[in-house]
């Protein structure tokens, strides 16, 4: 314990924050807190990005019932990969990555074959809000897969890297690049292990 204070006690005095001091400071204190439910919703998200122009990959379908699970094969139709994530999901957590198919079964980006009744388990958990923020009912968002540049595998474990910018009133102030390991499965991340790299 005394090495984790002296250890928090360094970084604070070269003016590195951790993420309590950051939400506390800076997320609750310039972020309008009605917005909060437009920022938390990935469909949400993808809409208003949609509408400015902002590229972002394909949604092949939204499962929001149970009933619904059944249309998964419409909904992927000859996709061998694809995405499946809840729209309200915290921390990286209830996230799928389909990578291929093979012999009846899907694998995913780390080589595990899952079957379909997996998948089906894995959106109906979603649907009962096990991943959610709040635990509230949510929906599935099934999406394409975007696909590392090969530039990245010397650095990037599996997944996709991707670029975080964070903006105070309008101003960027620091970026990283938050790349996959091997602890986070492959997923960018930070609070399923990835790194986040300034």
């Amino acid at each position: 314990m005394l090495g984790f204070l002296k250890t928090w006690k360094a970084l604070k005095a070269r003016g590195i924050m951790g993420i309590n001091q950051r939400n506390a400071d800076y997320v609750l204190k310039y972020n309008p807190r009605r917005l909060y439910p437009l920022v938390d919703d990935k469909i949400l998200t993808k809409q208003r990005a949609l509408a400015a122009g902002i590229h972002v990959p394909d949604l092949y379908g939204i499962i929001s019932t149970e009933r619904q699970i059944r249309d998964l094969d419409e909904i992927i139709g000859g996709h061998d990969d694809f995405v499946i994530k809840p729209a309200q999901g915290a921390g990286g957590d209830g996230i799928l990555v389909i990578a291929d198919r093979f012999e009846g079964q899907y694998r995913t980006v780390s080589g595990r074959l899952i079957s379909r009744a997996d998948i089906e388990h894995q959106i109906s958990s979603i649907l009962t809000g096990l991943y959610s923020l709040g635990g509230h009912r949510d929906r599935a968002l099934i999406e394409y897969r975007v696909k590392p540049d090969p530039i990245f595998r010397s650095i990037s474990y599996e997944g996709v890297p991707d670029i975080r910018i964070i903006v105070l009133k309008g101003y960027p102030v620091m970026a990283m690049l938050r790349l996959p390991t091997r602890q986070s499965g492959g997923k960018a991340n930070l609070h399923q292990g990835a790194i986040g790299v300034g």
